[in-house]
């Protein structure tokens, strides 16, 4: 697929996604790679625009520029969102005992602390993604694993295999202490990403280097 398809069949996606107002944004392609600009009205369409761009099949990576213009109606004001925030955040049964702090500043959240779990890490991200008048949120919270999880090879791999979308085959697993890196080929963008959850989802991970490339072309396997 040329980029002048790939650019229409991004567009349709946009369009056809349910829980985006996509009026509002332009879609330019260069080998491949997908660039979104223009606006959306809330922050967690600008999410779904990049998932849905990403799913595209043919897509090789996906830059999001939106702005997020927030009507009227869901402007708060960075205390009302502090607040709002911090008890999402407290009121989380998967974030018992978290230490985590809120800093806002104009509509943008910056989360800061250490959990042991990467869902713990994605989970305060959503606690605060959907509250009204967040325009953007910085996720600094860092994955510190207990000190009896070990992060082994073996148990990545496996995770891999077990995924029904994935030829596990393609892709190689390197480890370095707490470290994941990811490397060779897949067919999608969302294999991309099934790759990167399942190496996420091992005990022992602190941080994945997803370095998987989107290819359509049949590679050789990865040993």
């Amino acid at each position: 697929m040329n980029d002048l398809d790939l650019k229409v069949e991004v567009k349709e996606a946009l369009d056809w996604e349910p829980a985006l107002d996509a009026r509002s944004i332009h879609v330019s392609v260069k080998d491949g790679v997908v660039a979104l600009t223009g606006s959306v009205p809330s922050y967690p369409e600008k999410h779904v625009a990049e998932k849905a761009a990403g799913l595209v099949r043919g897509v090789k990576a996906v830059a999001c520029e939106l702005a997020v213009a927030l009507p009227a109606f869901n402007s708060r004001s960075d205390e009302e969102i502090a607040r709002a925030a911090a008890d999402a955040i407290a009121w989380n049964t998967l974030l018992a005992n978290a230490k985590i702090q809120v800093f806002v500043d104009k509509g943008r959240v910056t989360l800061e602390g250490a959990v042991n779990w990467n869902y713990q890490r994605q989970s305060a991200d959503r606690a605060v993604r959907y509250l009204a008048g967040v325009r953007d949120v910085n996720n600094h919270i860092v994955v510190r694993p207990i000190a009896e999880q070990v992060a082994v090879k073996s148990q990545i791999q496996a995770a891999l295999i077990r995924n029904a979308r994935l030829d596990a085959d393609r892709i190689g697993v390197e480890i370095r202490g707490d470290h994941v890196i990811l490397s060779g080929n897949v067919q999608s963008w969302i294999e991309r990403e099934e790759a990167e959850r399942a190496a996420w989802a091992s005990p022992g991970v602190g941080d994945v280097d997803n370095e998987l490339i989107v290819s359509l072309v049949p590679v050789l396997q990865v040993r």
